[in-house]
């Protein structure tokens, strides 16, 4: 089956969205299908065209990371789109913001059209009022309409009632992500691991505002691993509360490092505001590693007491008592291996690919 799927951004971007899209098209390779993938120029010194673990991949011109940059990016692909949508048997949007080349390309030839939304970027300009009647006509666009979450699929239905709206949780690589043993220093403290681009939406900064009050009980060291326009604000803010010493600012990271961080972490903290199902989340938990959430958007689908905790978004006082309560716990290493187990049983990066080439084998039986 030849697959042609868009994404404004991808690997090596770093994020959620980028991860989601390439272990995807990575995996649907894996099962025997031919995946091309157009994106963007967004990187400094990316090829054009190259492949990458079986998937051909064709970035085009990029001009900002910006709702504006975002439309003229992918208008300008068009040109490059049309001829590979004539060659293709599927259609994939990765976000709305990639969709038009799609639409026009299932109107000429009559291809089946997959969209995808995630983020909480849909979430926000879905409370628009200029912004719902394009998302409307985008999402009556798509022959099958997925989304990250249940929440993102309902506010979907609320702008139209698509009669094939599913949410497909995103999926993990439980091979690369799963528990390693790595040797402790010493005494080191407890080390939490705060994987999040250092934009507001992802909440870092009631994180470091939550760090007196953890270490007033325990003994921890937060690590931070993500970059982003918040990034002085926040070092500043823990220089503030006298809290430096206590954090590491890593800066962003290949996803290939992840599995190796995560695996000297005793737990995972994501204090966002916003949040599809965050593929973080996911990670760490098929590494095995608790994970303490905010109470946001998909977190509380795939987070419960059970395999880590949930706060009160905005909430350095929730945090930090959630947060404790959870490394107090005496079974906090059966609590991150029962995570591990959910994103196996549910998760898994093969279930989304399957489940993906589901969909496609039936669109295209419906439109032969």
């Amino acid at each position: 089956m030849k697959v042609l799927q868009q994404c404004i951004y991808f690997p090596p971007e770093v994020g959620g969205l980028e991860s989601h899209a390439f272990y995807l098209c990575r995996e649907l390779v894996r099962l025997g299908d031919d995946v091309t993938m157009v994106t963007s120029l967004s990187k400094e010194g990316s090829p054009s065209h190259e492949v990458i673990d079986g998937v051909k991949v064709i970035r085009t011109w990029f001009p900002g990371k910006h709702p504006i940059g975002w439309m003229l990016h992918t208008v300008g692909t068009i040109p490059s789109y049309l001829p590979l949508a004539r060659d293709a048997d599927v259609l994939h949007a990765q976000t709305f913001a990639s969709a038009l080349p799609g639409m026009i390309a299932k109107k000429l030839f009559n291809k089946p059209l997959v969209i995808t939304l995630h983020t909480s970027h849909f979430l926000r300009l879905a409370k628009k009022p200029f912004w719902q009647p394009i998302l409307r006509r985008i999402i009556a666009s798509a022959d099958w309409l997925l989304a990250a979450s249940v929440e993102i699929r309902d506010v979907a239905l609320g702008l139209y009632p698509h009669p094939r709206a599913e949410a497909l949780t995103n999926g993990v690589d439980t091979d690369m992500f799963r528990p390693m043993a790595v040797p402790r220093e010493g005494n080191r403290p407890l080390r939490v691991i705060v994987p999040r681009r250092l934009y507001p939406k992802n909440g870092v900064e009631y994180l470091v505002r939550a760090v007196p009050l953890v270490l007033r009980e325990l003994d921890v060291e937060f690590v931070i691993v993500g970059d982003g326009p918040e990034r002085g604000k926040l070092e500043q803010l823990a220089r503030d509360l006298s809290v430096s010493d206590a954090i590491v600012f890593m800066g962003a990271r290949p996803n290939t490092e992840m599995p190796r961080l995560l695996a000297g972490a005793d737990a995972a903290v994501l204090p966002s505001l916003m949040e599809a199902t965050s593929v973080a989340a996911l990670e760490a938990m098929s590494a095995g590693v608790p994970v303490a959430a905010s109470n946001v958007g998909g977190l509380p689908e795939i987070i419960d007491d059970s395999v880590g905790t949930l706060f009160e978004p905005a909430n350095p006082e929730s945090l930090a008592r959630a947060l404790v309560a959870l490394l107090r716990r005496p079974d906090l290493k059966q609590v991150g291996l029962r995570g591990r187990e959910r994103v196996v049983a549910h998760w898994s990066l093969t279930r989304l690919a399957l489940r993906h080439q589901e969909i496609y084998g039936q669109l295209l039986r419906e439109v032969r």
